[in-house]
């Protein structure tokens, strides 16, 4: 009823638990685990109706059904190998993490679950993802896969000190991305903070700009809490160079195994490197640009341009549109097609707007988040990470924005 993760494989456990078991066999670090595999989910759902047009539905029956008693029995002696400790629970689902879609994002991950009876439920909540509203809306984008089904993946949850996202080139002799910032992942993956960046060349030589790492993501026994950062540490780097040259080293090692450009997350736990999860790279970043200068010149058209902002180039493209301020769920009906959405972070529930959005704009993120990787997929511009974009630009006013330099212009400035 279950798999040993190093055991994974596409066919039954899904493309992301196939390329940690892939990485666990070359000897890479990753956190150990196991694998319920497509099977199970098939089973569960198997007596359901299954019509495309009721999968709310379908979900609610998924999430009210207990595991079936094997299947508990099998989780209570999975997690009795890896001992009395927290896990992640992650989803695993088929299409999910190809060259073609990441989807990133539009499932469910569970962390700091602990005992049985926990595990189900995220078990339960991870299948019962793959009928949500966005992930429907992101397979109506990208193409159904050629079978629905969901595997999860249960891991040795990690308190790391550092963590952060890494693409590595499709060629070998550009530089690697990295992006970090304090605490879990989550904080840089879903944008609730502008990272560090970093470019690690071939030659091993590092370059860095200091991200605005205004709070962190920890682990408190059972929850996971955000707190603020001192002053003194959110310009602070998470990691010096050295570190991000190990870093580089494990992207290339990764990617060597799993061919060509990998999209990597990583954590840092006393000292030691760990690898979450890998897929491919599914669009590639633009490339880092300098920032537009302001004219000296006095003129009104000018003085306008002082208000010209600059941020982190996230997706390539110029685009005119009428600005939208969105600062929560409350907004999304607000937003039309063409218009350019300017909110404080997107996390995977935003999706669906980049689908009908011409561009967007966030006031923290990286280049290497979901929103920015989302974004690059619908082929629509991005500026991220631009301190007050919310309140400095103003609701239904035109605006030009540049995803490959990370500007954003009021039309007429």
């Amino acid at each position: 009823m279950i798999v040993p993760l190093m055991d994974a494989v596409a066919d039954t456990c899904g493309g992301k638990a196939a390329a940690l078991g892939a990485l666990l066999r070359a000897g890479v670090p990753v956190p150990d685990g196991f694998v319920v595999p497509f099977a199970a989910y098939l089973a569960a759902v198997r007596d359901l109706d299954r019509e495309p047009d009721d999968l709310g539905a379908v979900r609610r029956a998924v999430e009210a059904r207990p595991l079936d008693a094997t299947l508990v029995d099998a989780l209570e002696r999975g997690l009795g190998r890896l001992g009395d400790t927290p896990v992640a629970v992650r989803s695993s689902a088929a299409g999910e993490d190809t060259g073609r879609a990441s989807a990133a994002g539009q499932h469910e991950s569970f962390l700091a679950v602990r005992g049985a009876a926990r595990v189900a439920d995220a078990v339960r909540g991870c299948w019962a993802s793959l009928l949500s509203p966005r992930a429907a809306a992101y397979r109506d984008a990208t193409g159904p896969p050629a079978g629905l089904a969901m595997a999860v993946i249960v891991q040795r949850h990690l308190d790391a000190e550092v963590s952060g996202v890494m693409f590595t080139p499709a060629d070998p002799g550009d530089a690697i991305r990295i992006e970090a910032s304090w605490g879990l992942g989550p904080s840089v993956v879903g944008g609730t903070v502008t990272p560090d960046a970093y470019l690690v060349a071939g030659d091993g030589t590092v370059t860095r700009t200091a991200g605005d790492k205004r709070t962190r993501l920890d682990r408190h026994g059972a929850r996971l809490v955000v707190s603020d950062l001192p002053e003194q540490d959110r310009r602070r780097p998470a990691i010096d160079d050295t570190t991000a040259a190990r870093l580089a080293g494990l992207g290339g090692e990764i990617a060597a195994v799993l061919g060509g450009a990998q999209d990597i997350e990583w954590a840092i736990v006393e000292d030691r490197v760990w690898a979450l999860q890998a897929r491919p790279v599914t669009a590639a970043p633009p490339p880092k640009a300098p920032v537009a200068t302001i004219p000296t010149e006095t003129t009104a058209a000018h003085e306008a341009a002082a208000a010209t902002l600059a941020g982190t180039p996230g997706s390539h493209g110029t685009v005119t549109g009428t600005a939208r301020i969105v600062r929560g769920p409350g907004d999304f009906a607000r937003v039309h097609p063409g218009d350019i959405l300017v909110c404080p972070f997107t996390d995977p529930a935003w999706t669906p707007l980049l689908r009908i959005a011409a561009g967007v704009v966030t006031e923290t993120g990286g280049v290497l988040s979901h929103a920015a990787i989302v974004a690059r997929e619908q082929a629509i511009p991005a500026v991220l990470g631009i301190r007050g974009a919310t309140s400095r630009l103003h609701d239904g006013t035109l605006v030009t924005i540049d995803g490959t330099i990370g500007t954003v212009t009021p039309t007429g400035a």
